[in-house]
């Protein structure tokens, strides 16, 4: 909690009124302006405590009207009724008066960005520009000067132009970018690095103008409105101008590049006429005005919202209280306000952000109205300033100067003293049961008590207080500048540079404490029992031993820089009861507060940490390997960093923190405000390290931590929730709540609070026999119900099944026992909390094992009705149903039947509920029946008015709900038959037919019995009525729409009645008895029927009786049918006889029925012979696919390649002999391809060849490769293919065995002589275009050998002679050989002179090519 000190300010003349007040702002420096009617006008400069600065005073006759500060410089102009403006420099005092430019009321006064102009301008409208260096002094006359002949309003400089980014450009320029580069050239333009200062502004006139100044002095006009203007902003984020006049009339003008604007939006702020209206603007574009009323108007420009703040009379604020002025400070975001009645409120933003989309709805709540802070007189004047957030006052009498402080307190041994007021203290001791207040002569920086005494301090000057019974009474008060003391016995220690003191209460220094430049120092002080913990500015730590005399050095300093990684300074340092470790906040080098918790360890001299914000201590220490554990703990503190720390007084191993979340660090002055803060208790020890003892949020009447002394912790409660021991007893500001493990247990003795302590040590540790062995001697239940209630934390179920056993609390252990068929450990253990009435504990148990429908009942069994419905409409819709009736079931409990009938009807469970509660109001019940439109309450309705004889309503509301039952059922008691008729048939209900049926039948009206039996599809008891009646032609139809069992009696019937025997046969057939139908059927020889009842047999049917079917359609000369039932019969043989007989075509369908492959009817032969035979049987009508087929699966290959070649089909031909595998299928195939026409289809050529080989028939492949050379020669003259062809046939023959005899030596000796024959021919012809006469001599002589005609046909070679000769011109020189005598001289003669006519012909070469055949047929003949 934190309180304003105020300090007045010490003016030289208190007779002068203070008029104006500003701040510099950084520097803590006040200017303030007052004046009187003696002594005229003047100026004073103040520090933070309100001391003057006498160097700095100015005066004049008439009063100072403007001050401002420059922006960076401690120098501040003044503006002068009389027109004269001064440069007053700190804290020299120097004094620079402007040349005299104004000769009116100085009007306006503005400094640029960086400070290096200065704008003033007067009443008469004179405005001058100045320039100064960078040290604030005036550099000559002015740079420009303008005269608007109005009087000057307000003046804003523009924004300054965003500058160059160098890293960015830098990274840019090494990456290759050339622009960058050129930007970086000696060049270009001079690069503008880092934000410029704007040196154009505007300024507003009373006439309403806004006029333009640029950067070179020129003035032009800009925009003009109707008024004064009050007020000049400008909205940076969207280069808006805003214009506030006299009227309040707000404008909003975008500013065009080439000059002039645009107004988008004008609107007029309400406010009381004849008030002074107080106006800021702020930096996230909030428009706050004061207009001299009870409320604050805030106007939100950015997002368009406009709200206001109001004041609230339970914090202090009086009716009718009005606000006269206000001040915004950004840093700490806090929005001040003076009221009339000399308070100052304050509005706090919250600490969070809040999403864009929730802004508009919750912009207002954003500001927290704060305890106001009195200063009496009526406040006129705020304003906030300096780095250090200090606010100024003006309550028309004096200038008070305002400090945050936060609220002190301190506790020490059961003795707690917590700050009231800037002078007041709640001095409360535990042990007495006592509240003392204790009201100081001085402002409290701080306190520190212990059992005998009080010692407050404010930074110079220290008092201390005895405690004495009741009373307090001085016994010290010394001067002493020292911000920090800590108090041991009778000792107090104080700091000082580089040292600490050790005094006695009357301030005499006992002892010194040094420390080394390189230490630092002293800072932080802290004492735990006999221990002193010191803290340095240069973050060294260093404790000291006070047991004896005088203060020993417990360890060296510690130098945490080398421990801790960007570590800025020390917040906090505390010292544990034995001095064995020392616990250290800290912050960052960004000034943010570190989320870990370091720990020094004196005796290992090693620092360790715990980080709040990933829930975990640092590597090296160790934690129970439980990994469910360890999430939890993850879950429970992460995400968070530490605000407060201390040690218990008396136990070295119990360390206590407050945390808050990530995100809150902006408010780390006021930590105690923080929201959502947890205290979290470790233990810590050398060989265990770090372990979670227990975690609970702040309750939220507490205000802080104060100390932590087994079994309590001890807290400061907040101002608006104090705790009163008695109505006039003054306010307790401290409160002790007991810790987990001590509930129940607060006044318990030593003996027992360490075995508890020590219990639940171990039980963090995980070493179960440890913790047994601590508790083994006690006996009081309310000791184990503590256990148990610890292992609700640990989550150690078998320690609590021991605990609740020597409770005796057997209901909770045969809770705990059922509740372990749940799998989630988390569920287990909060069945184990619900049992010890740790509600809040199974709450979250169950929300983090997502287990909500255990948490939907958790609610209802403690009437949490509210948050079961909200759960189980978000989680578990699963039970949504059942959660409204148990709501509804107690509302009904409760009363609220009206309420608990909604709920009825959304469980869906309205129908029976309802009536049944309502059942003894039964008006309200028939007007719930009458609205409620459902079919089902209508027809109970019914049934309870027809029970009540009330049979007209009763029918009325049968019909509503559509019971036509229940209305024909009450028709026939009234006897309204026919009603009742017209009803049955209109509707066709069965229910309803079926009823007026049994009445029809018990009044004997038979026709319409059976009738109404039929609507209602009750065919049986129609049947049996039409038996008993003879009624035969309507039998035959119900019988039919019947199921089989009744066709079968209606079949009977009419079998037993000897009539109607087709309908008999009918019947039995639908009924599905065929062998009855049929029996009946040959009986009475009813063709027709017997035809219809066979085209429905099929193999599942009698053998016996397909065979008589099957005779009776050979009979019928209906062949098709007969072989189909007698394959159903599996009578395959009497089947394909019959297709032999009758030349019926057998079906791939049918022959798969045929096919037999494990009949036990056939022997193996028998079957494949029956195969064959089908076979047989599709080959003769041409089925040569199917047949092969058959033959494969009756095993006989051979016939089946036979079946496929007769098909003609090359491709299965080719895969058949593949995949059967055997030689001869192999050269039979071989022989079909080699029949077909091989040379134009190389595949069946390929083939030949593939099947010959594996076939292995190397004399039938010599013979083909034989064949295809005769081909080349005849056909093609190709006698090197011819020649490659005969050598492969040599090949293939030289392979086969010789059983004939000799002959295949002969065929041998016959090919190779071709093959000699060959080759001669081919290598004359190959000769001839390098040595063409020894070709023909070769040639010639080729024809002298004998047998040549079959190996090289004679005509070719004479073809070549020819060719030869023509070519060479020697027609009539050819010399014939003998082999031509015996040609005919004629011819011959006819083809020379023939070819003597081609050689003059352009085609020779063709007609010769093509003449030589001709030749040679010739020859041939």
């Amino acid at each position: 909690m934190a309180v304003y000190f105020d300090h007045r300010i010490e003016a030289p003349d208190r007779s002068n009124l203070p008029s104006h007040l500003t701040w510099h702002s950084t520097l803590p420096i006040l200017a303030v302006a007052s004046s009187g009617p003696a002594s005229g006008g003047s100026v004073d400069l103040y520090l933070q405590q309100g001391e003057c600065v006498k160097s700095c005073h100015v005066d004049r006759a008439q009063p100072a009207v403007v001050l401002r500060w420059h922006p960076v410089k401690p120098v501040l102009v003044l503006g002068w009724e009389s027109g004269e403006v001064v440069l007053l420099m700190h804290p020299s005092g120097d004094q620079t008066v402007l040349p005299a430019v104004h000769t009116a009321r100085i009007a306006l006064l503005e400094w640029s960005g960086s400070g290096s102009r200065l704008v003033t301008g007067d009443q008469n409208g004179a405005l001058a520009v100045w320039k100064l260096d960078a040290r604030g002094r005036l550099l000559g006359n002015y740079l420009v000067k303008h005269d608007y002949n109005k009087p000057l309003t307000c003046c804003i400089f523009k924004p300054a132009s965003p500058g160059v980014d160098v890293a960015m450009l830098a990274r840019a320029s090494v990456s290759g970018d050339e622009s960058a580069l050129d930007m970086f050239s000696w060049k270009g333009a001079p690069l503008k690095m880092g934000p410029q200062e704007g040196l154009g502004f505007y300024v507003s006139t009373s006439d309403g103008k806004v006029h333009a100044v640029d950067e070179q002095g020129k003035t032009s006009p800009l925009l003009s409105e109707d008024g004064s203007i009050r007020k000049l902003f400008y909205l940076e984020k969207r280069g808006v101008l805003v214009v506030v006049t006299d009227t309040l009339m707000l404008s909003q003008y975008t500013l065009r590049p080439e000059g002039g604007a645009h107004e988008f939006m004008k609107v007029k702020l309400s406010s009381t006429a004849g008030q002074n209206v107080d106006i800021i603007w702020t930096e996230n574009s909030l428009l706050i005005t004061a207009t001299g009323e009870p409320v604050i108007k805030i106007w939100d420009l950015e997002r368009d919202e406009n709200y206001v703040l109001s004041l609230d009379e339970t914090l202090g604020f009086k009716k009718g209280e009005m606000i006269n002025c206000v001040s915004y400070c950004a840093a700490k975001e806090i929005l001040a306000a003076g009221t009339s009645k000399g308070r100052i409120a304050m509005w706090k933003t919250a600490m969070q952000p809040m999403s864009s989309s929730s802004y508009k709805a919750d912009a207002k709540a954003l500001w927290k109205l704060q305890t106001p802070t009195e200063i009496h007189g009526n406040v006129t004047e705020l304003q906030w300033g300096s780095n250090q957030n200090l606010l100024a006052a003006n309550n028309s009498r004096t200038v008070l100067i305002l400090s945050e402080h936060v609220m002190s307190a301190h506790f020490g041994q059961q003795v707690a003293a917590v700050q009231l007021a800037p002078t007041q203290l709640s001095i409360t001791n535990f042990s007495r049961g006592e509240t003392l207040p204790l009201q100081c002569d001085m402002h409290i920086r701080g306190v520190c008590v212990s059992k005998d005494s009080v010692t407050v301090w404010n930074g110079k000057h220290i008092s201390v207080f005895e405690l004495s019974g009741t009373a307090l009474h001085v016994t010290g008060s010394f001067p002493c500048d020292s911000h920090i003391v800590a108090v041991h016995d009778e000792n107090l220690y104080t700091v000082e540079p580089n040292r600490v003191q050790i005094r006695t209460p009357q301030g005499t220094v006992k002892q010194l404490l040094t420390f080394s430049r390189a230490e630092g120092n002293p800072v932080l002080l802290d004492v735990c029992q006999s221990y002193l913990a010191v803290g340095t500015d240069t973050a060294h730590i260093r404790v000291y031993d006070l047991s004896r005399r005088d203060a020993k050095a417990h360890c060296g300093a510690k130098n945490l820089s080398d421990h801790i990684s960007d570590l800025g300074a020390l917040r906090s340092v505390k010292c544990n009861a034995s001095g064995s470790q020392v616990s250290l906040l800290a912050s960052q080098v960004n000034g943010r507060p570190d989320h870990k918790v370091y720990f020094y360890d004196i005796e290992m001299d090693t620092v360790t940490h715990f980080d709040f914000f990933t829930g975990r201590p640092s590597t090296g220490v160790s934690l129970p390997d439980e990994s469910d554990k360890q999430k939890f703990q993850e879950n429970e503190i992460g995400g968070r960093f530490p605000v407060a720390h201390c040690w218990d007084e008396n136990e070295p191993r119990l360390f206590v923190c407050e945390t808050a979340p990530i995100g809150s660090e902006k408010s780390a002055n006021a930590f105690s405000d923080l929201e959502d803060v947890s205290v979290v208790t470790l233990f810590c020890t050398q060989e265990h390290g770090l372990l979670l003892q227990d975690c609970f949020s702040r309750p939220s009447g507490l205000q802080a931590l104060l100390a932590l002394d087994v079994p309590y912790y001890y807290f400061t409660c907040k101002v608006s929730s104090p705790i009163r021991a008695a109505p006039a007893s003054p306010p307790v500001m401290a409160s002790r709540r007991p810790l987990r493990d001590f509930v129940g247990l607060e006044k318990c003795e030593k003996g027992t609070r360490d075995a508890m302590l020590n219990f639940s040590f171990y039980l963090s540790v995980g070493d179960m026999d440890e913790a047994f062995k601590s508790i083994k001697l006690i006996k009081s239940k309310a000791v184990w119900e503590n256990m148990a209630r610890m292992c609700v934390k640990t989550r150690r179920l078998d320690v609590a099944r021991m605990c609740l056993g020597n409770m005796g609390n057997a209901r909770a252990a045969k809770a705990v026992k059922e509740a372990e068929a749940e799998s989630e450990p988390e569920a287990r253990v909060a069945m184990l909390a619900i049992q010890l009435g740790m509600l809040e504990d199974a709450e979250k148990l169950y929300k983090s094992c997502h287990r909500y429908d255990l948490l939907n009942a958790f609610y209802q069994a403690f009437s949490e009705w509210p948050r079961a419905l909200e759960t189980a409409e978000a989680h578990d819709r699963i039970h949504l149903r059942t959660t409204y009736y148990n709501y509804a079931k107690y509302l009904e409990s409760m009363g609220h039947k009206n309420l608990a009938l909604a709920y009825y009807e959304k469980s869906d469970t309205h129908r029976v509920e309802v009536p049944r509660m309502l059942q003894d109001d039964t008006v309200s019940l028939e007007v719930y029946v009458t609205k409620a439109k459902d079919k089902n309450i209508y027809k109970w309705w019914a049934q309870y008015l027809e029970s009540q004889s009330n049979m007209e309503r009763a029918l009325l509301f049968y019909e509503r709900a559509q019971d036509y039952l229940s209305l024909v059922r009450v028709h026939c008691y009234l006897g309204n038959i026919p009603e009742a008729s017209q009803i049955a048939n209109n509707t066709g209900d069965r229910a309803a037919s079926y009823h007026l049926a049994r009445h029809y039948e018990g009044h004997e009206d038979i026709k319409q019995a059976v009738h109404f039996y039929t609507r209602a599809q009750a065919y049986n008891n129609a049947i049996r009525l039409c038996k008993e009646n003879s009624l035969d032609d309507q039998l035959m139809n119900l019988a039919l729409l019947s199921n089989p069992e009744d066709m079968m009696e209606a079949a009977c019937h009419y079998e037993e009645k000897g009539k109607h025997l087709d309908r008999a046969v009918a019947l039995y057939h639908k009924a599905g008895y065929v062998s009855k139908a049929l029996e009946l059927a040959f009986a009475t020889e009813q063709f027709a029927a017997l035809q219809l009842i066979a085209e429905e047999l099929n193999e599942n049917s009698d053998p016996a009786l397909l065979a008589r079917c099957s005779d009776f359609f050979v009979q019928h000369s209906q062949y098709e049918k007969a072989v189909e039932l007698l394959a159903a019969a599996k009578k395959y043989p009497e089947a394909v006889e019959l297709c032999l007989t009758h030349n019926l075509t057998i079906t791939e369908d049918l022959a798969e029925r045929m096919t037999v492959t494990d009949s036990k009817d056939l022997t193996e032969e028998a079957g494949k012979a029956l195969l064959e035979k089908i076979a047989d049987c599709c080959m003769s009508q041409g089925s040569y696919h199917l047949a092969t087929k058959v033959y494969t699966q009756a095993g006989n290959k051979h016939r089946a390649m036979k079946a496929l070649l007769k098909s003609g089909d090359t491709d299965k031909i080719a895969f058949f002999a593949n995949v059967s595998r055997q030689k001869e299928l192999f050269i039979m195939a071989a022989n079909y391809f080699q029949s077909l026409d091989w040379r134009k289809n190389p595949k069946n050529l390929k083939r030949i060849i593939e099947f010959y080989t594996k076939g292995k028939a190397p004399d039938l492949l010599g013979g083909f490769y034989e064949a295809c050379a005769q081909v080349e020669i005849d056909d093609y003259q190709n006698y090197e293919k011819a020649l490659d062809a005969l050598m492969e046939a040599f090949k293939c023959l030289s392979k086969a065995k010789d059983g004939s005899s000799g002959q295949q030596e002969v065929r041998l000796a016959d090919l190779q002589h071709k093959i000699v024959l060959i080759k001669k021919f081919v290598h004359i012809r190959r000769l001839y275009s390098e040595d063409p006469d020894e070709a023909v001599r070769m040639c010639e002589a080729l024809l002298e050998e004998p047998e040549l005609n079959p190996a090289v046909r004679i005509g070719d070679a004479f073809g070549f002679l020819i060719d030869h000769h023509c070519q060479q011109g020697r027609l009539q020189t050819v010399t014939l050989s003998n082999h031509l005598q015996i040609i005919k001289d004629e011819i011959l003669l006819l083809i020379l002179l023939h070819c003597d006519q081609k050689k003059q012909n352009t085609h020779t070469d063709n007609w010769l090519h093509t003449d030589t055949y001709v030749f040679y047929n010739i020859g041939a003949e």
